[in-house]
């Protein structure tokens, strides 16, 4: 079911953000992590990010703000889109896409439905966002078929689709094994805290 936030489309509900990483994705990206997802997959590395609850409340053009604040500051060549599950928001996310678009960034979306099921169904939003994609890694994350040797790929039931000519399968960084990354974070109050995405090893979770 979508979420009741679907409708929203000048607002977002952000679980985490990170201005420039490179394990979700080719090269140098913007990450952002939406809350809620209506699977419940097994081994699920961001299981925090799945209750449909509010989190960061935040608007669509501030996001676009950041996305192009990390463009100038740190050099990023495009944007990843990851959950909980994207396309339960996407007629905001579609708006963020098609700015980074069209301001010269690649669109890599993370999702645990099909492209098959994705392009059939009627939800808000989805096509405008596959629309606005160049990359999508699609499939629910199935424990049984974990892989670590697939760049940006979880479970060997994920399918990687090229949907623009931006990138292709023979681009080298596609085929190196999933790494992960650790931050240390400062927050505006002086306390410190730790993030780590990408793929992290059995039993980590993304925070």
């Amino acid at each position: 079911m979508p979420s009741p936030m679907a409708d929203v489309v000048d607002t977002l509900n952000i679980a985490l953000e990170v201005a420039c990483t490179e394990a979700e994705g080719p090269g140098k990206r913007m990450a952002i992590w939406v809350q809620g997802c209506p699977l419940r997959c097994r081994g699920c590395c961001n299981p925090e990010f799945l209750a449909d609850v509010p989190r960061q409340q935040r608007a669509v053009d501030d996001v676009i703000a950041d996305l192009l604040r990390a463009q100038t500051e740190r050099g990023i060549e495009g944007l990843s889109l990851l959950g909980g599950e994207p396309t339960r928001q996407a007629p905001a996310l579609a708006v963020v896409a098609e700015a980074a678009q069209a301001a010269g960034l690649s669109v890599m979306v993370f999702s645990g439905f099909t492209l098959e099921a994705l392009r059939a169904e009627d939800a808000p939003g989805v096509a405008r966002l596959l629309a606005a994609t160049d990359l999508l890694v699609d499939g629910a994350y199935d424990e049984t078929r974990r892989t670590t040797t697939r760049r940006f790929i979880g479970s060997d039931n994920q399918v990687l689709h090229f949907l623009t000519d931006r990138y292709s399968a023979t681009d080298p960084r596609f085929a190196a094994p999933n790494t992960v990354e650790l931050r240390i974070v400062v927050d505006t109050d002086g306390a410190q805290r730790f993030e780590l995405n990408g793929w992290p090893v059995r039993g980590a979770q993304t925070r």
